[in-house]
């Protein structure tokens, strides 16, 4: 949940979308070394962006989805990533079957499965439910 600072700083696009950019070139360089979990971890860190700035929120689904398509191993990322980041991508996973480009569906598809499997159907009423944190 975001604290009442970053509401502050959610005024300013500009500054979000910068961060964006350092997060997208810092999640290519773990692509580049084989770390797609890593990868992933970080395009979830600050996620969403507490801004109602659709250019933000596309700007970040773009980096969350470079991360995603790139797993490969759906068993072995979850069982490496942190329950606070279930929900979060649940939210993500959403946003791609959205999009309605089979890839991108058929990758949200396989990680929703393995992830329901172990988060539990609580994640998805949370992903869902909270119309407050968009992605």
């Amino acid at each position: 949940m975001a604290g009442a600072g970053q509401f502050i700083e959610a005024d300013n696009a500009e500054a979000i979308i910068t961060r964006i950019e350092h997060k997208s070139r810092k999640i290519e360089s773990l692509l580049k070394q084989f770390k797609p979990v890593e990868a992933l971890k970080t395009a979830l860190e600050g996620s969403p962006p507490s801004t109602g700035d659709e250019r933000c929120k596309s700007a970040n689904w773009i980096v969350v989805h470079r991360a995603i398509m790139a797993i490969k191993d759906v068993d072995g990322m979850l069982s490496s990533l942190d329950p606070e980041y279930h929900d979060m991508l649940m939210k993500y996973l959403y946003r791609g079957l959205s999009t309605g480009d089979r890839p991108t569906c058929d990758q949200c598809l396989r990680i929703h499965e393995k992830l329901t499997e172990k988060a539990g159907f609580g994640c998805i009423l949370r992903a869902l439910a909270d119309t407050v944190n968009t992605v």
